[in-house]
């Protein structure tokens, strides 16, 4: 048994069982260890940003890590951005990197790189295999530290892989994890019981649907207002479920809400910021004088932490406040931001995963999906675009009996085009919504918000991407997926009926 094949034999005995890879020549002793070792499925990407976006998508719904297979550092480097996204969402990941040989690093190869110094921003966890003897070893820390909700990068030298290998290792279980502080707890429903104007914000575990049915119990009991951060890695949302709003990405909007709070309480979430600087605009959006009050960080048990402070507070179920939800009803004529919204709130099925990099066309989004049949929402943590294709893709391979919808700006889209080959070759059940406003429409908005002036045509050439208008239906065919383009609500509504009610991957543009 070679090196690599210890590592593959390791991963399966770890419960890493899917591999999202996109290999090279250095690789080659891994996929010809897939042959030999039965128990890991190997999900092929056209693109490393697909793979590293998959893996993502695959914990968020699975809680448990998938590995990605990356060729040298250039091709850990394509992947980068959507690492980054998967960090900010707190989602455990096994990088499996392959390296020179090391008697070859020395000649300075065309692919030779300082792969550790590449992985080390987006990686918690980094570690390069000496000699084939600790591959298996050395895998199952970085299974281990994925557990935690790490991204673990392990670089793999081409000689540890083919070399002769150890015994397999089995992933050391973890025991010293925090449940929560009941000081932190105690302080919070002091807080919570002064009647002073309160924001319970949360995030993370703190957005299940455990959690949220507590924190609309404390809300029902102190009267504090309960949001979401701007962004999550996984909501549990719709009709019968607790709907919270979250803070606004606009900052005009932002800072009217949280105003009059005197009190933040944090589960999980993190201080209220803006996205970005804004000339003459705070980079804090809470209020002078807001004082924060943390109760759970990431990886911490936020649901127990708010079962002890409904505890405290002497908060029951039946404290909770009915709420006033959107009425849905069945949009027809033309495309708009509110009618497009109606026509996906009417068609989400029961359970489906909801995937959101709608950006400016999904800002009024909430407020009817609220309504719909239960479901999950996902969102960019990071903010590099070029997320939801990719995150869709590891979401439908995690959880193969439930519809996922992804919504996706056009701009955006383009960025991992690639993810609809991959869910085509994988019949994955995935309808992806490709809002086609041919401009990069947020970027209208943040050239004014900057305080940059009103753009001319060289300006405009770089915000527009209209000449020539991307086939979205051509595009989608071409991977394999079929897809349609509509222009009025009535052929919205009768492709989504379509899409929900037919198994496997499905693309529609939306001329907006």
């Amino acid at each position: 048994m070679n090196g690599a094949e210890s590592l593959v034999r390791t991963l399966v005995a770890g419960n890493v069982d899917v591999c999202f890879a996109n290999p090279g020549t250095s690789e080659m002793h891994f996929v010809a260890a897939l042959d030999r070792v039965e128990g890991m499925r190997c999900v092929l990407g056209l693109f490393e940003g697909v793979v590293t976006g998959a893996a993502d998508g695959y914990y968020r719904m699975k809680g448990t890590p998938a590995s990605t297979l990356l060729h040298l550092g250039p091709g850990l480097a394509n992947g980068l951005a959507n690492l980054h996204n998967a960090k900010k969402a707190n989602s455990g990941i096994v990088n499996i990197v392959g390296q020179h040989a090391v008697y070859h690093i020395e000649y300075n190869a065309p692919l030779t790189s300082d792969i550790e110094g590449l992985a080390r921003p987006m990686s918690q966890w980094v570690h390069t295999s000496p000699d084939s003897k600790s591959v298996s070893s050395d895998g199952a820390a970085a299974v281990a530290a994925a557990r935690n909700a790490q991204i673990a990068t392990l670089i793999l030298p081409a000689d540890t892989a083919w070399g002769e290998a150890g015994d397999i290792a089995q992933v050391k279980e973890d025991n010293q994890r925090v449940s929560y502080s009941s000081q932190a707890v105690d302080a919070a429903a002091k807080v919570l019981k002064s009647g002073e104007p309160t924001l319970l914000l949360l995030t993370g575990g703190a957005l299940t649907e455990p959690a949220l049915a507590l924190a609309a119990q404390i809300a029902g009991k102190t009267g504090c207002k309960v949001m979401g951060q701007t962004y999550n890695p996984k909501m549990a949302r719709g009709a019968g479920r607790f709907g919270i709003d979250r803070i606004p990405y606009v900052i005009e909007l932002a800072l009217p809400i949280l105003k009059d709070f005197k009190h933040i309480v944090l589960l999980e979430a993190n201080d209220p910021v803006a996205f970005f600087a804004y000339p003459n605009k705070p980079s804090m959006l809470k209020p002078e004088g807001c004082e924060v009050h943390r109760v759970t960080s990431g990886g911490e048990n936020s649901v127990a932490a708010l079962e002890a402070l409904a505890g405290a507070l002497g908060a029951k179920p039946a404290d909770v406040k009915p709420q006033k939800l959107v009425e849905l009803v069945k949009p027809t004529g033309a495309l708009n931001h509110a009618s497009i919204a109606q026509a996906i709130a009417m068609a989400i099925p029961e359970n489906a995963i909801m995937v959101d990099e709608s950006l400016t066309t999904g800002r009024g989004f909430f407020p009817p999906t609220a309504a719909a049949k239960p479901h999950d929402w996902l969102q960019n943590m990071g903010g590099s675009i070029g997320f939801s294709t990719p995150v869709s893709t590891g979401a439908a391979v995690a959880c193969p009996d439930r519809k996922v919808i992804c919504m996706v700006g056009d701009g955006s889209a383009m960025y991992t085009l690639q993810s609809l080959w991959t869910q085509a070759r994988e019949g994955l059940d995935v309808t992806t919504i490709v809002f086609a406003n041919r401009k990069y429409q947020i970027l209208l908005g943040e050239f004014d918000g900057v305080g940059a002036g009103h753009p001319g045509q060289r300006a405009l050439d770089m915000l527009n991407i209209d000449r020539p208008a991307l086939d979205w239906v051509s595009l989608a065919k071409g991977m394999g997926v079929s897809a349609q383009s509509v222009t009025n609500v009535d052929d919205f509504n009768k492709a989504l009926a379509v899409a929900m009610a037919e198994k496997g991957p499905k693309l529609i543009e939306v001329v907006t």
